[in-house]
């Protein structure tokens, strides 16, 4: 019988995934552990290996088509087997399915010695939307993958070339178009939401970082022998922002169907940069844990986001969020609420600066701090209240190790 291979639940909370793009050609033959497809949903993007080997791939669901956890997306057997005749068709309205198969017709069988090109979903929409082949482009990712940044380089080179070429007065060139999907379009969307339905206000304050940079440089031996982690400002924001909640609980709440909802527990959300966009890690029951839990837990789980590891149940629940932008050498920044919360605080980078200690000048460690909060769940006062609860934890860092 033919093997089926269904599209995955990524989370209790998905609804639907689309096949980004298939890997395969229909009809190809396939090895047990082989990359068939790549799938999208709203947070996580994968690849599909093969769960066991074939001679003949029938593909169910055409790319760009979003179905139902659950669904049967391809067949994998063998050529003596009806593949064919017990491919169930994705559930579509009358003329539809015809529609879909003039798009996407099935593309030829593959012709001996010629290897499918490796190529990640994203570059190529880049390749294709700026007229450049596939095949023309040398792959820099494992096994030979193309990556976007492939892409990039090949557009830039072709650009020089078109530039040696084409004389001076030549008609400009068109720009370059790459049609939203995935975990871009969901982040637009939700940026977009949270723009639009919430009452943003930023403020700004610098903490002095001087005895914590020097505490974490006293304990960093300890802790790594000791645990086998170390401490990063994020870490210490994060700590002294959990801290900073339990005194001023209105800022660990959201505005919903016109309601305050002010959260018991302190979920804390870790805005998280991975290749294809931004996600946000949650440590749940962050107010239960020391310092070093926290710290090791942060570790764990953005390692696991960037690999694309973390379940999706994983990135959903936060109440307030952090997000840092100091490895860029960003100070001050406004960042934009996770909804429905109430606040997210921007921790930006460190600076030396020459700072009045009473009559002398010192030289001190200053850490910038942008919180954004929901002026509809709260005032400018409380907000700033609590800012300045999260800097006097920073400026007195042994009272976070207590």
């Amino acid at each position: 019988m033919p093997v089926e291979v269904i599209m995955p639940k990524l989370g209790m909370a998905m609804k639907e995934g689309t096949v980004s793009q298939w890997n395969k050609t229909e009809g190809e033959a396939v090895k047990k552990g082989d990359p068939i497809a790549s799938i999208s949903s709203e947070k996580i993007e994968m690849e599909i290996e093969s769960p066991a080997d074939g001679s003949v791939l029938k593909i169910n669901v055409p790319e760009g088509k979003g179905v139902p956890p659950g669904t049967v997306i391809c067949y994998i057997g063998n050529p003596d087997e009806e593949v064919a005749a017990t491919a169930a068709p994705v559930q579509e309205e009358k003329g539809q399915k015809e529609e879909i198969q003039a798009a996407h017709p099935a593309p030829p069988p593959k012709k001996p010695g010629k290897a499918r090109v490796k190529i990640s979903p994203v570059a190529r929409k880049m390749a294709e939307a700026s007229g450049i082949k596939p095949e023309d482009i040398k792959g820099t990712g494992p096994g030979g993958r193309i990556t976007k940044e492939d892409v990039e380089q090949a557009i830039a080179s072709a650009k020089e070339s078109r530039k040696q070429d084409i004389p001076v007065q030549a008609v400009a060139e068109e720009p370059q178009r790459i049609p939203v999907s995935g975990m871009r379009k969901v982040i637009a969307e939700r940026m977009h939401l949270s723009l639009q339905s919430a009452a943003q206000l930023t403020i700004t304050m610098k903490a002095d970082v001087t005895e914590l940079l020097a505490l974490k440089t006293q304990v960093k031996e300890t802790i790594e022998k000791r645990y086998g982690s170390k401490l990063t400002i994020t870490d210490f924001a994060a700590r002294a922002a959990i801290l900073a909640l339990e005194n001023h609980p209105e800022m660990n709440s959201a505005f919903m169907d016109n309601t305050i909802v002010t959260y018991p527990e302190i979920h804390l959300g870790i805005a998280t940069a991975v290749e294809k966009g931004l996600i946000v890690p949650v440590i749940r029951n962050a107010d239960s844990k020391s310092l070093i839990d926290l710290a090791k837990e942060i570790k764990e789980k953005t390692a696991a986001a960037r690999t694309g590891k973390l379940p999706a149940d994983e990135m959903q629940g936060s109440t307030f969020t952090i997000s840092s932008l100091g490895a860029s050498g960003v100070e001050f920044f406004t960042p934009i609420l996770n909804p429905p919360e109430a606040g997210i605080l921007g921790v930006g980078a460190v600076s030396d600066e020459a700072v009045f200690i009473g009559d002398k000048i010192e030289k001190r460690s200053r850490l910038p701090l942008s919180l954004t909060f929901d002026h509809r769940v709260l005032d400018g006062a409380p907000a700033a209240a609590f800012l300045q609860t999260v800097k006097q934890y920073l400026e007195e860092p042994v009272t976070m190790l207590l």
